[in-house]
């Protein structure tokens, strides 16, 4: 059979991301048995690792569910929000309203706050909210991948607290590239994802969740098999998956968890994530008529949007530069298609994304911008 001619391309869009080559051979580590006591050797570790990484301990458990970040947040709405219960979705981009759309195709009763694009949560508003609707549940995204804005997560949630809710909160493209410090962090459960800033392939949904959590799941019907959260922390406490995982992926999990942790260094990733943000704000305010979409002091650290100048469309970004930097060796992100069409609607600018989450170093970042901006003054 013949094969053919993939190309070679350094990934800066926001997910699935750029994967080291170290990572990638390590899916060539032996396979094992997932009841098998070489089962241990590989997940005890990578627990242990993820609560590192979340700034949690035995107060939170993490479980693996076979899937994505989208997996994991449809199993704390099976599992949490209860019959009669109403679950408030609070979002602030095309990727917040994913919570909400799980609630509805699940039948429960939910209702969707939304913000405008680039904005972060208004507090004020929310509780206006959380005040007149009374939801026994409130989900929100923690980073939000369409817009480049984070929340305040801790904030979020003692007011979500404070008029008797419970947080469920959506830190897929975040997890891994800032500190969480879940443990004072609020939220009851917190679901990610393996192919965001952990730099490894898709495959995996990760939860972590709390005593509350698990104890309101016990009592919560209807569940479902994979989705039912109580299922997978019995076999997560024996550091296993409730079915058959992809063991390459889990020996991805265990080399790269153990490398971050114990080879960069946690503080180290962090702040690195944070340097590569601020080289982004500082290359946009330096080319005419570009700037930041997401106002400052919400700016994500993992990824960032940038606003165009007045007459740039959407096909210019797609076919124009993305096509020229494809030609260089480079996939680019010509912003999320649902939110340029929805601002092109408004008459308002187009954004492009840069993602640089994972494991995309400063070096990697200074070239791109330089090529990317040679595309971007011709427009």
């Amino acid at each position: 059979m013949s094969k053919p001619n993939f190309a070679s391309l350094k990934l800066f869009i926001t997910g699935p991301t750029y994967i080291r080559q170290d990572v990638k051979e390590a899916a060539l580590l032996p396979e094992f048995g997932h009841r098998d006591a070489e089962n241990d050797l590989r997940c005890a570790p990578i627990r242990e690792n993820l609560r590192k990484l979340a700034g949690c301990g035995d107060d939170y458990e993490p479980i693996l569910c076979l899937g994505s970040g989208s997996t994991a947040m449809e199993a704390s709405v099976r599992s949490l929000v209860a019959d009669g219960e109403t679950l408030l979705n609070v979002s602030v981009g095309a990727f917040g309203d994913l919570y909400y759309n799980l609630a509805a195709s699940n039948g429960k009763q939910c209702e969707n706050l939304k913000f405008d694009y680039g904005k972060p949560i208004d507090l004020n508003v929310l509780e206006d909210k959380l005040r007149e609707l009374k939801p026994e549940v409130v989900s929100f995204t923690h980073n939000e991948t369409s817009t480049g804005v984070v929340n305040d997560m801790k904030t979020v949630c003692e007011l979500i607290r404070k008029h008797g809710a419970m947080p469920l909160v959506d830190g897929v493209s975040i997890y891994g590239g800032a500190p969480l410090d879940l443990s004072d962090s609020g939220a009851a459960m917190y679901s990610t994802a393996t192919q965001k800033s952990l730099g490894l392939p898709a495959g995996f949904g990760i939860g972590f969740v709390s005593r509350e959590a698990e104890e309101k799941a016990e009592k919560v019907t209807n569940k479902g098999h994979h989705h039912d959260i109580t299922k997978h922390l019995g076999l997560a406490r024996k550091n296993q998956t409730l079915t058959t995982p992809n063991t390459c992926l889990v020996n991805q999990m265990w080399y790269q968890l153990d490398r971050i942790v114990n080879e960069e260094g946690i503080e180290n990733r962090f702040a690195r994530h944070v340097e590569m943000r601020t080289m982004v704000e500082k290359w946009a305010a330096g080319i005419d008529g570009f700037e930041m979409f997401a106002p400052e002091g919400y700016r994500s650290p993992t990824m960032s949007t940038v606003l165009c100048p007045e007459g740039v469309t959407s096909a210019q970004l797609k076919k124009g530069v993305k096509e020229a930097l494809r030609g260089e060796g480079y996939l680019m992100d010509p912003g999320y298609g649902k939110l340029n069409a929805a601002l092109e609607e408004a008459g308002r600018r187009q954004v492009f994304r840069v993602g640089h989450m994972g494991d995309i170093t400063p070096d990697m970042l200074a070239t791109y911008l330089d090529k990317l901006e040679k595309e971007l003054k011709k427009l």
